[in-house]
């Protein structure tokens, strides 16, 4: 089984996407612990430092993010990526409420490196995902609902070979049946770039994340940096 891949058609119209993949089984999730608490306070502050008065859109690496999501005909100032709907919050409100230890983690290093990542439940993947073009028939169930919908025609998911969708418009919102739980042990994370530079921000968003994984004494992680040479985990 491939665990996580791009489609060709993706790649022929995002030749600069840079994905970092992290395969973790063994993790513990529930509240953060005290280092990972202060660690995200400490880091929210700092990136509002960092930031200062500079505009979200000016920022590398979500300008690109914005220029992918016109890409398939969503505007970004409705759709925000995920990394810049953090951003946003972060810089209007002061801070970010924690959440649950693979929650708070993924935000971390998301705020940090102005970066998507998605921290999705194996369970919500049993045969894979593979990021592609929307036909429109798919399903997905928004958190905090009970139906499902269907994304637009042509827009990027993630999805199965059954048609569940885990991720709309890229990196905009998680479905409900992927995100982490407080019995989650095994994940699939990605990061994802499309900026100048975006393989080394990839690329240090994984080692962070990694050294920060609430893993168990039998723990295993796998990962691996995605291009449009290398499309597929190899794992």
């Amino acid at each position: 089984m491939t665990i996580f891949r791009y489609d060709e058609a993706i790649l022929a119209r995002y030749p600069d996407v840079i994905g970092g993949i992290i395969l973790a089984r063994g993790v513990g999730n529930g509240p953060a612990s005290t280092e990972l608490r202060a660690a995200y306070t400490a880091e929210q502050a700092a990136t509002l430092a960092r930031l200062g008065t500079t505009p979200l859109s000016q920022v590398p690496s979500l300008a690109a993010w914005r220029a992918a999501f016109r890409g398939f005909g969503v505007d970004p100032t409705q759709y925000r990526c995920a990394a810049e709907a953090l951003l946003r919050r972060l810089t209007k409100s002061g801070s970010i409420p924690a959440l649950n230890a693979l929650v708070d983690l993924g935000n971390l290093v998301s705020i940090r490196h102005a970066l998507p990542i998605a921290v999705v439940d194996l369970r919500a993947i049993p045969t894979g995902t593979v990021v592609r073009f929307a036909r429109g028939d798919e399903r997905f169930t928004n958190l905090g609902q009970s139906e499902p919908e269907s994304p637009a025609p042509g827009e990027v998911v993630f999805s199965d070979d059954t048609g569940l969708v885990t991720a709309r418009r890229w990196c905009w919102r998680q479905s409900a049946e992927s995100a982490a739980r407080d019995d989650t042990t095994d994940v699939l994370i990605t990061i994802e770039a499309h900026h100048a530079g975006g393989r080394a921000a990839v690329e240090a968003a994984m080692r962070d994340l990694l050294a920060l994984l609430p893993l168990a004494p039998d723990a295993e992680t796998l990962s691996a940096v995605l291009d449009r040479a290398n499309p597929v985990t190899p794992f």
